[in-house]
């Protein structure tokens, strides 16, 4: 009489260690999702940077200028820009310089100046080229700077980076479902002599998965409940910085991390009950000698 309540314990010590086990392992998915959303914000940030810097013709006037903001302000393809007039651009080097320039060479040396960003589907050297192209025969503009080197280069660095992420998200996400099959496999394989006894008392096949893998799904839940917990936890201790806070919310808003929980519910749902059928199948198909 004393040995059942032993029993009981050991299952429902087996079962929390199980649950414990899928939900770290849906932590460590989960904090690859949020790393991945962080890097997707910060590289559309990047190349929402890029793009390329008219300067202007001297004998311009005012209506030129409002007419080319307007064309930049309704155009598809640009994210901002910014104008900066000639004698802005001379305060800002006469306070950099620490002289008055105009004393020193007489005039003005400066031209009116836009820096234009683009959206970042158009932030590569052929897309920019042709935006840039029809500016370059405007007759107010003088100069189209555009660094193409730094183009490439960033994003061939970009495309490198996204190949590293989304490798090692694969590769975790086989390995997540290897390790939560291993750990539901074991706790099924402590009861393949009562699934042996209930079909020899003629239970079905379907009868004896049914709660089992409502069982294992029940445990996905939970687990998924304690990932989440945990991964809001992460992102709160992050967020306490004053530095980091604002990059934090910028690059993973509160939206992204309800994706990435209810992508963990999903993920521990599916792959418990997966995990749960195949084991139960395999058991059920094995003859009492084979159990041992």
């Amino acid at each position: 009489m004393k040995a059942q309540p032993k029993k009981l314990f050991s299952g429902a010590s087996k079962q929390i260690t199980a649950t414990i086990s899928v939900a770290l392992v849906l932590l460590i998915l989960g904090i690859i999702g949020a790393l991945s959303i962080a890097a997707a914000s910060v590289t559309r940030s990047i190349k929402e940077n890029m793009g390329f810097t008219i300067v202007l013709n001297d004998n311009v006037d005012q209506a030129q200028i409002n007419s080319l903001k307007q064309q930049f302000t309704h155009a598809p393809y640009i994210s901002n820009y910014s104008f900066l007039s000639a004698d802005e651009i001379l305060a800002q080097e006469e306070k950099l310089v620490g002289f008055d320039i105009i004393e020193a060479v007489g005039v003005n040396p400066y031209q009116h100046e836009f820096t234009v960003n683009v959206k970042a589907q158009y932030a590569s050297s052929d897309s920019i080229a042709a935006i840039v192209a029809p500016l370059r025969n405007n007759p107010i503009v003088d100069q189209v700077t555009v660094h193409d080197d730094m183009v490439d280069n960033i994003n061939a660095n970009i495309r490198t980076i996204t190949l590293i992420l989304g490798s090692i998200a694969i590769a975790l996400l086989i390995v997540s479902f290897v390790l939560i099959n291993n750990t539901v496999r074991l706790t099924i394989y402590s009861r393949r002599f009562l699934l042996h006894t209930m079909q020899l008392v003629g239970a079905t096949a379907g009868f004896i998965r049914r709660p089992i893998i409502g069982r294992n799904v029940v445990n996905g839940i939970i687990a998924a409940t304690i990932a989440s917990f945990l991964l809001i936890g992460l992102r709160w201790i992050a967020g306490t910085d004053p530095d980091t806070a604002r990059e934090i919310s910028v690059t993973l808003p509160i939206p992204m991390i309800v994706i990435v929980i209810a992508a963990m519910y999903v993920v521990g749902i599916i792959i418990c009950a997966l995990a749960a059928l195949f084991a139960t199948n395999k058991y059920l198909k094995q003859s009492y000698d084979e159990l041992f």
